[in-house]
């Protein structure tokens, strides 16, 4: 084996690492979007999620660790769409940002 052949296949191996990684972030970026905007009466539309921002921070022992920022489309009423935004640390939520949109009716319960 080559130490160009070494170089290639490590530098493949760290790739396809990333990816699958991200790949589990993003699904539980997702999942936590879900639970939100249906705690808050909102759907979300067309379930993507598309990455917005990646960088490095510390977290809380000084480790450096990958910081992401996604963004995804969401509606209170079924005919507008706004874009909201999570962000996730490792794998540790760290916040949902939504703008402002129309609160969807909740019906009134007889009592």
């Amino acid at each position: 084996m080559s130490l160009s052949f070494l170089f290639w296949a490590t530098l493949v191996i760290a790739f396809i690492s990333f990816w699958w990684q991200s790949d589990k972030v993003k699904a539980t970026a997702l999942r936590h979007v879900y639970q939100y905007c249906k705690q808050q009466s909102l759907q979300v539309l067309d379930q993507t999620m598309v990455l917005n921002g990646l960088w490095f921070q510390r977290n809380d022992d000084g480790a450096i660790q990958l910081r992401r920022r996604y963004v995804f489309e969401f509606t209170s009423t079924g005919e507008e769409r706004y874009r909201g935004s999570v962000e996730i640390s490792g794998n540790r939520l760290q916040r949902i940002t939504l703008p402002p949109h129309i609160l969807p009716e909740v019906p009134q319960q007889l009592h």
